[in-house]
């Protein structure tokens, strides 16, 4: 260490763990490997999880009633000392577990050094983290319910609001502008099933399988897990320690999560641009330029989309992180927590924007409807017309492209061309072709389920509304 470094960091005997040691810690060592700038966000669960451990150890007969009520008295003090902003951290001690350990033997006496009995700090931070992504995964549901409905009122809003289809940006077939926000409803109802299939595997108890073995008190583990509303406890005490990915699976979720909200910002910039003109957006939700006064930037999507690379950098971080370690726990994993606690902020502050945004877009039905109607995008439509006249797909196809470069060499649509010209490339096209190339024909025509058609979509709204009145949180 640099001579420049203070050394007289505290000494080994003086620290929790401390018995083993007679050299003092030096001062960059114990700021390095300190984790409390950042795990204080895990009180509330830590100090939940030291409450039922010592309920449990009262049951078993390992503390007695009396010294479980001191202990689970002070927790409760200590809980709410940090709330009101009166707790000291200290970074000699640590963490968040030894920081609350400390501060219960400083107001309880001696009883508060028997409540880390039959448990570790490595069981103890695998239940925090545990208890604490299984609140926030319920967090992320509730705002995710609220943006799906956001969709759904707006899908009915817009059911028969004629839009253009795309496909490689290109314009393909015409739809609805509802039909278009189902799809992005969809996206994220699939989102909702994975974080709740995330919370099934996360909501296991690795409390009690203490440093990595066990315990050799006479635990009761599926009463801890109770008590703290795990499903059950873990099913082997050295993957319960070493296991974070629970933690990784939350991550891969939420990477697809915002590369959803990406995919749907990305539209939204550009339905918003001059050159498309769709949509609008409150000026509540964008800024100016601070050199071109006529500039409405769409800044809330814009920064949901550069977000995304934010949360799969953590994805990445955590797979990089469990990727080489032995079993069971190693001092890796206290770098799991900061790229969990910010990506849960990233994607509940996305989720939120998204779910005030959404509600408030302000559809140009009239530009979107003339924009359906270019680039021949009927040309579908006119072939299945064909088809359905007896002549063979393959055929139809070809004399169908054949009379769209008929008709954007002269520029024209296609319900623009005469019969005497669509005769050129046809002898099966009659007058009643005129009512196939609408836009609003060529939406209805897809009535089936999962298709474009006004009343599909509305059938689907209703489906919709079904699943979210199922899944509505608390």
């Amino acid at each position: 260490m640099s001579d420049k470094r203070d050394k007289k960091g505290e000494s080994g005997a003086g620290k929790l763990w401390g018995g083993r040691f007679s050299e003092s810690t030096d001062s960059f060592i114990e700021r390095f490997t300190a984790s409390v700038g950042f795990d204080v966000r895990l009180y509330k669960q830590d100090i939940a999880g030291s409450i039922a451990h010592a309920t449990m150890l009262a049951e078993t007969g390992v503390l007695s009633e009396a010294e479980a009520r001191q202990i689970i008295g002070g927790l409760e003090a200590i809980r709410a000392d940090i709330e009101q902003g009166r707790f000291r951290w200290s970074v000699a001690l640590e963490d968040v577990h030894m920081n609350i350990e400390a501060a219960l033997t400083a107001r309880i006496g001696e009883v508060g050094k028997k409540l880390h009995t039959g448990r570790s700090r490595n069981d103890q931070v695998a239940t925090d983290l545990r208890l604490y992504v299984r609140e926030e995964i319920d967090a992320l549901r509730a705002l995710l319910w609220k943006l799906r409905s956001a969709l759904v009122d707006l899908a009915e809003r817009e059911a028969d609001s004629i839009m253009p289809g795309f496909t490689h940006l290109q314009s393909a077939q015409p739809v609805t502008f509802g039909h278009h926000m189902l799809a992005w409803y969809e996206m994220l109802e699939r989102d909702d099933g994975r974080l709740a299939d995330c919370r099934k595997r996360v909501n296991i108890s690795p409390l009690g399988a203490a440093a990595l073995a066990g315990a050799s008190f006479p635990i009761d583990r599926a009463r801890t897990a109770e008590l703290l509303g795990f499903e059950a406890p873990a099913a082997n005490s050295l993957d319960a320690v070493s296991d974070r990915d629970f933690a990784i699976e939350l991550a891969a979720a939420g990477s697809l999560i915002m590369t959803h909200l990406s995919r749907i910002s990305e539209e939204l910039v550009l339905w918003m641009s001059a050159q498309f003109g769709f949509i609008d957006l409150p000026e509540r939700f964008c800024t100016g330029s601070s050199i071109m006064p006529q500039k409405k930037n769409p800044d809330v999507p814009e920064l949901i989309r550069g977000k995304t690379g934010r949360v799969h950098g953590h994805l990445v971080s955590l797979l990089t992180l469990m990727k080489s370690q032995p079993l069971a726990y190693n001092k890796d994993n206290q770098e799991d927590k900061e790229p969990v606690f910010d990506l849960v902020d990233t994607l509940k502050d996305c989720l939120f924007a998204c779910g005030e945004l959404i509600p408030a877009i302000e559809c140009n039905r009239k530009a979107m409807r003339e924009a359906a109607g270019k680039a021949c995008a009927t040309a579908t439509d006119l072939a299945d017309y064909l088809v359905r006249k007896g002549l063979a797909f393959r055929d139809a196809h070809e004399a169908t492209g054949r009379t769209v470069a008929f008709a954007l060499a002269r520029g024209k649509e296609l319900h623009q061309l005469t019969l005497d010209e669509f005769a050129g490339f046809s002898k099966l096209i009659e007058s009643d072709v005129y009512e196939i190339l609408t836009v609003d024909g060529s939406v209805a025509a897809r009535d089936h389920f999962g298709g474009a058609a006004p009343g599909q979509v509305r059938k689907a709204i209703v489906r919709a509304r079904a699943a979210l009145a199922e899944s509505k949180p608390d």
